[in-house]
């Protein structure tokens, strides 16, 4: 038996990878639903332009700006036990988000679905890189990631199944409750190790890490564009249905399902510096795409391949696995996402406003920060 096919059998076993399976899929039942809906309800109940959709995708990343705080919740909360909190917000927001169509409602329902949705992918990330190694976390992170691809498809199928059956508000609530319930059950669960090493209870921030900040800044920043604006522009400018949309969404998670373990191996052969680089020098031409695309099949195609693309940012974890001291976990990848989310809270609502001059600007804006990333990406080194 192959050596990383005896590595994902001895992973399956783990009690902590079962726990993070079920929470997964759970926090990707909720986002994707909701990332799914969010622009077709918008526009079609509660009526809103551009400039409103920049401000409300500002605030959906402020819990991620906040992401630091959970160094010190874990003073008084167990790691695992705040992954399943987490959950249950996320249920909680997501349930509530149809019961309020309003500009307004919409901003309170996201801020709560956020700290969910936030709070849990850090504490995801952070078990995942203090129980696995180096060569078997990238097989975790594509494993779950896979996991959520078919959980996506799902999503997908459910909300194209029942959008003319049931109203925005019904889904919603539907969706919600299902969250909230894998949520609850978490909290009952315990399948933390003993045999961990200790993590920092305080804010780390240090000189040798720089290079894993600024990945991330920029990755932060160019991903929020994407989010923000690109299914968004296949609604506003090319009349997208919730149908078409839905399906684009099964599509792009069809492909990705066979991806992500492919993309964990190949991190693991080639290197982080190698993959990072792919991801970047693709995202300029993509970005430059979506500003001049005018066919409705091409906006498609990029979408599915930014996706594609995007998937490689594990590979930002892994690095900062190999150089990073192993207590620094936990409160280095909850400063990562603080730092992820700078740019994200500012540059939804300003590229909201650049939108209402000429749509192409926030796209233009993708490319660059695609560009200087990609000359970054070069100065990885991983060998100890």
């Amino acid at each position: 038996m192959l050596p990383r096919k005896k590595s994902m059998i001895s992973v399956k076993q783990n009690q902590m990878y079962r726990y993070l399976v079920l929470l997964t899929i759970s926090s990707t039942l909720g986002l994707e639903a909701w990332l799914t809906l969010f622009n077709n309800f918008a526009v079609e109940a509660v009526g809103l332009e551009g400039n409103h959709i920049g401000v409300i995708q500002s605030i959906r990343e402020i819990p991620g700006f906040l992401t630091f705080l959970v160094v010190f919740i874990l003073l008084h909360v167990k790691e695992h036990r705040l992954a399943a909190l987490s959950i249950v917000m996320l249920g909680l927001g997501m349930a509530a988000t149809g019961l309020i169509p309003s500009y307004f409602g919409l901003i309170f329902t996201t801020l709560i679905m956020s700290f969910g949705f936030h709070y849990f992918d850090a504490t995801c990330d952070s078990l995942t890189l203090q129980y696995f190694d180096t060569k078997t976390s990238p097989l975790v992170f594509g494993k779950l990631s896979s996991l959520a691809s078919v959980t996506n498809i799902g999503v997908g199928i459910l909300i194209y199944c029942t959008a003319s059956l049931l109203n925005f508000t019904q889904i919603y609530l539907l969706i919600g409750c299902l969250v909230l319930a894998a949520g609850l059950w978490g909290l009952f669960q315990n399948p933390a190790g003993s045999d961990l090493i200790p993590q920092r209870r305080k804010i780390v921030l240090r000189k040798k890490y720089w290079l894993f900040y600024f990945l991330t800044f920029m990755a932060g920043a160019r991903r929020q564009i994407f989010m923000a604006f690109a299914v968004f522009l296949m609604v506003k400018k090319f009349q997208f249905s919730v149908h078409e949309v839905t399906a684009l969404f099964v599509i792009n998670n069809v492909i990705n399902y066979f991806l992500f373990p492919i993309i964990g191996k190949g991190i693991i052969k080639f290197g982080e510096r190698k993959i990072l680089s792919a991801e970047y020098f693709s995202l300029i031409f993509i970005f430059a795409a979506y500003a001049t695309a005018q066919s409705k099949w091409l906006i498609m195609i990029l979408y599915i391949l930014d996706q594609i693309f995007y998937n490689f940012h594990i590979a930002i974890q892994t690095y900062f696995q190999k150089i990073g001291d192993p207590k620094d976990i936990a409160s280095s990848i909850s400063v990562s996402f603080t730092i992820n989310h700078i740019a994200a809270v500012v540059l939804p609502a300003l590229g909201g406003v650049l939108w209402m001059i000429d749509y192409r600007i926030p796209f233009i804006s993708g490319a660059v920060f695609s560009f200087v990333s990609l000359m970054a990406v070069q100065r990885i080194q991983t060998e100890r």
